[in-house]
This record gives structure tokens, sequence and C-alpha cells, in this order.
């Protein structure tokens, strides 16, 4: 039986990856960068080793990623902290309801602890999570399996009995991998043949996901 769900944040909980991306747009224009579109869009759920890694892959060792992410982090933190941290529809009713039925929920974050914990305290979510995987806490986090194998273990439960709320390719990249169930609420990215075939659903809020479930516990 499914009774464990394990979510991810930027682009799920909170509407923050559209930030991340805007600021990446503007910080790169700024410091003559070029077209960063590419980096953008396959950055979108690695944690920080990862996404230095790829920023260097695309755009060579000489790519002034240190200065390049500490500026565009300060800009993020600045449009947060004037605009608020914006939740995705849903967000708070599917939280409550899995709480008030049992489920064992979960949360597995590219982001730092920091980050995480910072938007899950403002918000005041941090309490519907048993358990919070950031990505500081692997060496490599997603499309890896590590986040979310170390996410269920500390859960106690067996991948194959728990669901990945995802956005990001990825995302359900590493879900699949852990053996889990990964279901797509696409954000910034919409699905690939490949992603479609790994999916265990596909749903475009997360009041649809509530909905579902809502139906299936009938």
């Amino acid at each position: 039986m499914t009774n464990a769900i394990v979510f991810d944040m930027d682009g799920v909980l909170f509407d923050t990856q559209r930030i991340c991306n805007e600021c990446w747009e503007e910080i790169g224009i700024a410091m003559g960068l070029g077209d960063l579109s590419k980096g953008i869009k396959g950055c979108v759920g690695l944690n920080l080793n990862d996404t230095k890694a790829l920023m260097y892959e695309l755009y060579g060792e000489d790519f002034p990623f240190d200065d390049f992410n500490e500026t565009a982090n300060a800009l993020m933190k600045r449009r947060i902290l004037e605009e608020g941290i914006p939740l995705m529809e849903g967000v708070k009713e599917i939280l409550d309801y899995l709480t008030e039925n049992g489920y064992i929920v979960g949360l597995a974050s590219s982001t730092s602890k920091e980050s995480v914990m910072h938007h899950l305290e403002e918000a005041g979510l941090t309490g519907y999570f048993r358990t919070i995987i950031t990505g500081d806490m692997v060496e490599h986090s997603k499309p890896m399996p590590d986040i979310y194998l170390k996410a269920c273990e500390e859960l106690g439960v067996s991948p194959t009995n728990a669901i990945a709320i995802e956005d990001s390719p990825n995302g359900i990249r590493s879900a699949y991998r852990a053996g889990m169930k990964p279901v797509m609420v696409p954000d910034m990215i919409e699905p690939t043949a490949e992603i479609e075939a790994m999916l265990y659903g596909k749903f475009y809020s997360l009041l649809d996901i509530l909905d579902y479930l809502k139906g299936k516990n009938q």
C-alpha cells in the first residue's frame, strides 16, 4: 500500500523556481554572460555541487560560477524578502489532508538546508514533514537517486510504497531511479516522452492530486 508521499520544494510547494530562473537571467545579463537558458533549464533540481559542474560543462571552466551564484542568490533573497514566499495552489489543503489521513510525509529538496528551513518556517509548513532531506546532505542530488533513497530510509518506508511529487525532469529521474512512484506537476518544464514513460501520474496542480487521493480513498 502506498502510504508515504515525499515532496520536492521549489516549483511544487513554492513558486520559487520561477523567481530563481528570473534572477539567473537578470544576473547573467548584468554580468555579460550571454544566453544562459540551457543552463537555467538543465540545473532545475540539481544541488550546488552538480549545478556548478553542469555550468562548467556548458560554459567552460572559466565561467565565474561562484560570483554569479552568490549575486543571483542575493537577488533572490531580496526579492523573497520584498515579495514574500509564494505558495503554489493547494499546498496547505493537501498537507492537511495527508496529515489527517495518516500518510507519512517527507520532503526532499536539492536546495540547501538553510534555504529550505527558512522557506518552510516562513510559510508555517515545517511541522507537516517527518523528515526533511536537503541537497547539502548528499554528495549528488537529483537526478541521482540518493536524496530520495535517504528520505525513504529516514521515513522507514520502502521506495516502492512511496510517491514522489516533482515538477522537474531531474526530480522525476531521481525518484524513478530510487524505485518510487513519480508523480509530476509540471511547472517550468513540460515532460518529454522519456519522462512520461517514468511517471506514475501527472497532474496540473496539487489540488488535482488531492482530488485523486480523495477519490481513491473513498
